[in-house]
């Protein structure tokens, strides 16, 4: 008489199969949102160094990455950092949470659907505080005018 402990190895066997197909899938999914987003790809599959660029692909600060480390907290930190992924994406925040839950389901449709990298808001070379031109001088409505700023 064969029991089920006996013949469960052929189960066994299908369900690693399957496991092993869904990370490779994963991966890829993932390897594909950090190319689009100009990061190198192969980051998917280093461990700790992909959390670090996911945190940079989010646009947050690299402090978060150390919240990955910290029970409870890296929870915390999975939600808000896939929040802001979806966004640099074009989703919402909704998306963001489908990303932490079932990130089997949401990083391919990020990787494969038509979402581009929206990117960090930098200014374009040259501009910022340090390229304006200064305020204008204020106006007078009478009386002596003010002496002019001194010069920088």
């Amino acid at each position: 008489m064969v029991t089920l402990a006996q013949d469960s190895g052929g189960v066994g066997a299908v369900w690693i199969v399957v496991w092993i197909a869904l990370a490779v899938f994963l991966i890829a999914s993932i390897w594909v949102v950090y190319t689009k987003a100009g990061q190198p790809g192969w980051a998917a599959i280093v461990p700790f160094y992909n959390l670090w660029i996911l945190v940079k692909v989010s646009g947050k600060e690299q402090w978060w990455f150390i919240l990955f480390l910290i029970p409870i907290a890296n929870i915390v930190a999975l939600f808000v950092i896939d929040i802001a992924v979806s966004e640099r994406f074009g989703k919402g925040a909704g998306f963001g949470v489908g990303l932490a839950l079932l990130p089997i389901v949401f990083y391919p449709i990020l990787a494969w659907g038509k979402a581009t990298y929206q990117g960090l808001a930098t200014p374009a070379p040259g501009a910022g505080p340090a390229s304006s031109p200064p305020p204008p001088p204020p106006i007078s409505l009478g009386g002596p005018a003010p002496p002019p700023p001194p010069p920088e």
